[in-house]
């Protein structure tokens, strides 16, 4: 009854103008005094929480050992057959001009220019080839601030040189490369890598949501009606967010935003594909376009707005996140597809009460009566289709007629798949998924080429009240070396040591070195009698902070699963009041999850040569296609509730899979493509994630909703509506009311 009356007042004759202007309206005074979500990004945001070991390491390192602290930037000057003379002359004025003329929020330097040549070469790799400059910026400096600094260092480089040893490919023969590495140059690279690309792939998604629109309605009006909606909701949402940013309720960053476009295109063509495709419906049986409208709202609306409210609450549910990327998805997404279920319940159905059927153009519906009367006009003889010749009918009747075969068939087909889930290797190392030609990485990269492998980023051991932890430190199979133990002069209790590791810092097995470092040192401490020894050692480093970032998201895992979970659930059950239901449901989604995963590491690890996915992925793609994948659920499901009430439950498997069939898999096909479009993106992370949430998508599309869920809802029979009943005959009195 309440979407009957709402449903009444955004299609009435005077209502949907009214709807329209009041969408304009709130869309042209939020951009006026609101500012835009772009302009308020903050790229630098920390992810793991203050309490982490690693940050508060880091925290000690800064009150004791101030020299040791800062965002270091790694100059790497390289030559192929070694640095000469002039090389090394070059590396000398350079630091001469940094301490003479310090580069804006320059903090401690090493002074290279007071060491004779000898001594700095004494400093390069072992081959000669590679000199490593480091240059510290001060904790917290700004991303834009760093980026001028850096580009004015690149200009004393060429003009001191009189040549540009930064276009210079590392390895080149005769000639000197230099790039700028470390968390500083990271930091500017990754920065500039997301310039443009929110716009790029915003025209992109739209460019593919408009052609697949075309394709598959082969209407122009048709085709435009989502991406307006999509339009409203994103420029209404867009200041919203940023308002939300510059007071500082959230923090957003590049990836958030792309990710969120994506999820807006998609999601939100869907949501207005599922009112649509029910509006056509209606005009095949109802020739009035108010009255078809309104059917079309009581019948749709409730599915969207369940839709809707499973993807908002499942994305909210990342705000118990502790990591900090998780943390800042969630209310841009949630509130992104929110303002889109509004726009697709409001602005939608004015808009096609506006246009009317000629929004079909130029294959408008009719009535078979329409028909019959336009086709004797032009004195043809009417045929009507037959709807059991159509894909979805025939679909239907498989579900219905052989349960078991297509139960059986699927389970083992996505149980198959799944088990390759349990494979996937994990990485944590965010500059591997960096292009391989930003400058950066290839810095980072010569560097390991040239340098004992933990060089690139050795992890500092700080240590209170105790003896020497040189010998205790270098017995640990992975460190190589220990650099001398350096004694605070703020308080000389605490002393620091550098260890350099024998293998890589960022892989999983530096990482897993991180709690046996201080558990030895802090044996160390315990054997020479201090107390409370674990609580007097502290172990910082990219390698620590990469130990505590899987340690974060191993927690987000174990809490924010079964939460999204929960919640859907109880969704489900408030809706369709069915235990039984809401159960294969939702296992039937998390069969498609991990198959989908497991497909997409067989196609990334053994077609592509992936090694490893980012350690976040399974967790992005575990909140999307849970929520994305009951979507298309409800809205089938909802169609077989409904017209089960009237007819017999085979029947209304029948018809409901072959009524849902072309909208599902046209919003299908539209949203996997816009979360493919992600491949386009400069990083992996998000084109793993594209990826694979794209796979996840077309198998709840081509699997899950036409095979799998009816077919379930078959073998189940009434028992699939326990504990409540579907009461037929109160049902036809109602609709015979209505």
């Amino acid at each position: 009854m309440m979407f009957k009356q709402i449903g009444t007042w955004f299609t009435g004759p005077k209502a949907r103008w009214a709807t329209l202007l009041a969408w304009i309206a709130i869309a042209v005074l939020l951009t006026i005094f609101l500012p835009a979500v772009g302009d308020e990004e903050r790229n630098n945001a920390p992810n793991l929480p203050a309490d982490s070991p690693s940050l508060q390491a880091a925290a000690v390192i800064e009150q004791y050992f101030p020299g040791e602290s800062g965002f270091p930037a790694l100059v790497v000057w390289q030559r192929a057959e070694g640095l000469n003379e002039q090389d090394y002359g070059l590396i000398a004025n350079i630091s001469q001009q940094l301490e003479e003329s310090p580069l804006e929020g320059q903090g401690a330097l090493v002074p290279l220019h007071r060491l004779p040549p000898p001594a700095l070469a004494q400093m390069a790799s072992e081959d000669g080839s590679t000199f490593v400059q480091p240059i510290i910026f001060e904790e917290g400096i700004e991303t834009g601030v760093l980026k001028e600094s850096l580009h004015e260092l690149q200009e004393r480089v060429k003009d001191t040189a009189d040549s540009d040893p930064f276009s210079v490919t590392p390895g080149t023969s005769g000639e000197l490369s230099l790039r700028i590495s470390g968390p500083a140059g990271i930091s500017v690279d990754a920065t500039d890598l997301f310039l443009g690309a929110d716009f790029v792939l915003l025209v992109a998604t739209v460019l593919l949501v408009l052609v697949l629109l075309l394709l598959i309605y082969r209407s122009p009006i048709l085709a435009i009606i989502p991406l307006v909606g999509v339009g409203f909701a994103y420029v209404v949402t867009s200041p919203i967010l940023g308002w939300l940013a510059r007071e500082g309720w959230i923090v957003v960053d590049s990836q958030a935003i792309a990710i969120m476009t994506v999820l807006l295109f998609g999601a939100g063509t869907d949501y207005c594909l599922f009112f649509i495709t029910r509006f056509r419906q209606e005009l095949l049986h109802d020739g009035r376009r108010t009255s078809a409208l309104r059917r079309s709202f009581q019948g749709a609306s409730g599915a969207i707005a369940m839709s809707g409210f499973t993807v908002v609450l499942s994305l909210l549910a990342l705000l118990v996140a502790k990591y900090g990327a998780y943390e800042r998805f969630a209310v841009p997404f949630s509130l992104s597809i929110l303002v889109m279920m509004i726009a697709s319940l409001t602005l939608v159905p004015a808009l096609l009460s506006i246009i009317g059927r000629a929004a079909f153009f130029p294959f408008i519906p009719r009535t078979p009566e329409e028909e019959q009367a336009r086709a004797a006009q032009k004195g043809k003889t009417y045929k009507p289709r037959n709807p059991e010749r159509a894909w979805g009918a025939r679909i239907g009747k498989l579900v219905v007629t052989k349960p078991w075969t297509v139960v059986v068939s699927c389970i083992m087909v996505l149980g198959i798949l799944a088990t390759f889930a349990t494979q996937i290797s994990f990485t944590y190392d965010l500059l591997s998924s960096f292009p391989k030609d930003m400058p950066s990485r290839q810095g980072f990269e010569q560097i390991a080429k040239a340098y004992t492998p933990g060089e690139l980023a050795p992890v500092t051991v700080v240590a209170k009240d105790g003896p020497d932890l040189t010998e205790a430190l270098l017995a640990h199979p992975a460190v190589d070396h220990v650099g001398e133990a350096q004694v605070s002069t703020a308080d000389p209790a605490y002393s620091s040591y550098s260890v350099v590791l024998a293998i890589n810092p960022y892989s999983l097995e530096a990482m897993e070195a991180i709690p046996e470092l201080r558990e030895v040192a802090a044996a160390a401490l315990e054997a020479d009698g201090v107390a409370q020894a674990h609580e007097s050692v502290w172990v910082s480093g990219q390698t620590a902070e990469q130990y505590d970032t899987k340690a974060v998201n191993d927690r987000d895992n174990r809490v924010i699963i079964p939460l999204v979970i929960a919640l859907i659930t109880l969704l489900l059950l408030v809706y369709l009041r069915s235990v039984t239901a809401t159960a294969y449901l939702v296992l039937t989604v998390l069969l498609s999850y991990a198959a989908a995963l497991g497909l997409g590491w067989i196609i990334l690890h053994y077609g592509f040569g992936v090694e490893a996915i980012q350690g976040s992925i399974p967790l992005y793609s575990f909140v999307f296609l849970i929520a994305l994948g009951e979507d298309y659920n409800i809205f089938m499901i909802s169609s077989i509730w409904q017209k089960a009430k009237r007819m017999p439950l085979k029947q209304a498997i029948k018809e409901g899979v072959a009524e849902t069939g072309g909208v599902i898999t046209s919003a299908g096909l539209i949203l996997a493509a816009t979360f493919a479009v992600l491949a386009t993106m400069p990083i992996q992370v998000l084109v793993q994630f594209g990826f694979i949430t794209a796979i996840g998508v077309l198998m709840d599309t081509f699997i899950v909703r036409p095979f799998l869920v009816p077919a379930l809802t078959s073998l189940l029979g009434n028992a699939a509506f326990w504990p409540s009943r579907i009461q037929q005959q109160e049902a036809l009195k109602e609709a015979s009311a209505d």
